[in-house]
């Protein structure tokens, strides 16, 4: 059965909070979810020669950009993200699955600037009369011997616990809410009064693929995603440089203060905040760092970087022909991307643009969007 069926049996049969079958899902990875698992992961990737920095001979190099502009005028509501050559992944200790850095080269394509928002998700629906997944009731022949009455639509939705817990009891923080989808964030209690331009969230991969068909548009690759978030940086640790917060001055919608617990907003936000709301990176992109997780099209493999040649270039990856995640056997993930609202040094650091994350496509949360790409001509 898919992660969300799961889910939601869990649910039915009266476990509230599923941040164990939710979080390993796309919030860490092993290295982080599981003291055991993470010095598993460092022995594997020692044993493979993952652990030095640079990876390929050419990992060290700096990016490459093509100057070459596109021809006719840019696409409503997005930029021109050039074609390139750069080092991709991360030697980041706690991202395990990000190595080896290697060399990659990609044509160029155009970027939405912005994750699709509230209003540009509602005018899909208006038009098509689409029901996201989270707002479909599950069907009785998936859940025999469940009642009927139980088998009730719904999301999964970060909800924090009065006081300080320990950070090995994911519990503690999320919870399946009947009712939760994109027009009810946090539950049936709220909704999308004021938050037209903030990013749509509780979406599935295949809500995703329907709006990309809708409008024309695809789905970044993961490598195309990287690109662009990176802005043409040399493997700088955030997509604006190596300091966090230079000049004290935030950079991104990330989670401050004691995790999960307490979050301070001194970014000025405690949930997802209205697109754009911080500077754009060097590509003209908003929000590829912090704000909400993306999906990519890609397959999440945890070894799929062991794949790639250190004498090669990946021209255009398009992901791995299947997937696998050691820590949820026979649960096929798609790769996101760029964190979220609630990344943290204290505990999830993914807003920075080697780290990746996987999510199981029938499965959306309150802090998981998209933004889509259109190819280059």
């Amino acid at each position: 059965m898919s992660l969300r069926k799961l889910i939601l049996i869990f649910a039915i049969v009266g476990v509230v909070s599923l941040a164990t079958w939710m979080v390993r899902g796309y919030f860490l990875n092993p290295a982080e979810s599981d003291p055991a698992s993470c010095d598993l992961g460092m022995a594997n990737a020692k044993k493979a020669g993952m652990m030095h920095g640079n990876g390929s001979p050419r990992a060290g190099e700096p990016p490459v950009i093509d100057k070459t502009q596109p021809t006719g005028s840019a696409p409503d509501g997005m930029v021109w993200i050039p074609a390139g050559e750069f080092s991709m992944g991360s030697d980041e200790e706690m991202f395990t699955d990000a190595r080896p850095i290697h060399r990659v080269a990609l044509n160029g394509f155009w970027m939405d600037k912005t994750e699709v928002t509230n209003a540009q998700f509602a005018k899909f629906v208006d038009a098509t009369g689409y029901v996201t997944l989270a707002e479909r009731k599950p069907r009785a022949e998936d859940f025999p011997g469940v009642p009927p009455e139980k088998l009730v639509a719904g999301s999964i939705v970060f909800t924090p616990p009065k006081d300080a817990v320990p950070l090995n009891d994911y519990m503690q923080w999320w919870a399946y809410k009947a009712g939760a989808n994109w027009r009810r964030p946090e539950g049936p209690e709220s909704d999308l009064k004021g938050r037209e331009n903030h990013p749509v969230v509780h979406i599935a991969y295949d809500d995703a693929m329907a709006y990309a068909k809708w409008i024309g548009k695809r789905l970044p690759t993961e490598a195309e995603f990287e690109w662009a978030a990176r802005g043409g940086l040399d493997r700088k640790k955030y997509v604006w440089g190596d300091d966090f917060k230079p000049e004290g001055k935030f950079k991104a919608n990330s989670f401050q203060g004691n995790f999960p617990n307490k979050n301070t907003a001194e970014d000025g936000f405690a949930a997802s905040a209205p697109v754009g709301s911080f500077e754009p990176n060097d590509f003209g992109l908003f929000d590829v760092a912090g704000n909400v997780w993306e999906w990519c099209s890609d397959w999440y493999r945890a070894d799929y970087y062991q794949t790639f040649s250190s004498q090669a270039i990946a021209k255009n990856p398009t992901g791995p022909a299947d997937s696998s995640d050691p820590n949820e056997p026979g649960v096929a993930k798609r790769v996101t991307k760029g964190g979220s609202f609630l990344c943290t040094d204290q505990y999830c650091s993914r807003y920075m643009p080697g780290g990746r994350g996987k999510e199981a496509a029938d499965t959306g949360t309150n802090h998981l969007g998209f933004r889509l790409v259109r190819d280059g001509r």
